[in-house]
């Protein structure tokens, strides 16, 4: 009997993690595919959702149960260093309108698979970054 409880209690705790996921990834967020970099071919592309905030970006993959993000990139230290088009097998998972851009956040690099919309926004956001020298004065 005890074994039942506990299972039905893991059980839920798995529904409510997955719920929890599910209504966080429905809040909108832009469709996209990310892989870090090093990769292995065309291996590695994980489908998901992108938030742009004030700061950074953050990547919630659609196969995952974690309640955060799984990825975030700063959005000061981003840069883009190529885009390209699919290639190889990449074609049976993306469709023809995608962009790949292989960008960099410090040691970190990562490619990010984007529709001609999304890829438009995230160069508008990448672009209108302040400045970094630019800070915010208090006023007492």
């Amino acid at each position: 009997m005890i074994v039942l409880i506990i299972l039905g209690v893991l059980l839920a705790v798995l529904v409510a993690a997955f719920l929890y996921r599910v209504v966080k990834l429905r809040h909108g967020g832009t469709p996209a595919l990310l892989r870090g970099l090093p990769a292995v071919g065309d291996s590695g592309w994980r489908h998901g959702i992108i938030r742009y905030g004030e700061s950074a970006f953050v990547f919630f993959k659609l196969s995952s149960l974690r309640p955060g993000p799984d990825s975030r990139i700063d959005r000061q230290g981003i840069e883009v260093e190529s885009r390209r088009s699919r290639s190889g097998t990449e074609f049976d998972i993306m469709s023809d309108d995608i962009v790949v851009l292989r960008v960099r956040d410090g040691a970190s690099r990562y490619e990010i698979a984007l529709d001609s919309g999304a890829l438009t926004a995230f160069l508008s956001w990448v672009e209108s970054r302040p400045d970094g020298r630019a800070r915010r004065r208090r006023t007492a």
